[in-house]
Order: structure tokens, then sequence, then C-alpha cells
């Protein structure tokens, strides 16, 4: 599972990086007053302030607690179920 995990981040994140990279080149161009580099603006506004989004849920899920035990809710499901089983079983049998 680390191995696939490994392969998918490495697929989506190098061509990520790069696009990113490529923009920040651009977004250099235009800083120099380069007329080609100037479509570069916005797409790169819309990289910073959608990477700064997904930062801040991040910071705030782990504030939360969120991430401090990930094995809780299938533990909850399954005893959810266990009991409603039980009571399915109750209610047929009376």
């Amino acid at each position: 599972m680390l191995i696939v995990t490994a392969v998918l981040a490495v697929l989506i994140l190098v061509p990520s990086g790069v696009g990113f990279v490529n923009k920040l080149f651009e977004f250099y161009g235009v800083i120099k007053g380069e007329a080609s580099g100037a479509f570069a603006f916005t797409p790169l506004v819309n990289y910073l302030l959608a990477s700064l989004g997904f930062l801040c849920l991040m910071l705030w899920a782990i504030g939360q607690g969120m991430f401090h035990d990930i094995e809780r809710p299938k533990r909850t499901m399954l005893e959810t179920e266990r009991m409603l089983d039980e009571q399915r079983t109750s209610e047929v049998n009376s």
C-alpha cells in the first residue's frame, strides 16, 4: 500500500510541481516587464489561493484533532452495526 501511495504521489505531485515552477518563471517575466508572461499572473494567484485554502483546511483539521485517532470512526461504525443487529434480532424474537 505504501508503494501505491508513493507512486500516486509522484504521478500527481511531479507534474503539478513542474507546472507551478513554470508559472513562477512566467510570473518573473511579468515582473521584469516581458509581455509574453503577462498571462501567468491569474493562474499563479489561483494556485496560491487554492494552496493557501487547502493549507488552512489541513491546519484546522489538525487543530480539531481529526487526525488524532483515525481508527475511531471505523470502530464506532462497527459498534453501531453490532448494536443495530442486536436490536433487529430482539425485535424479530419478540
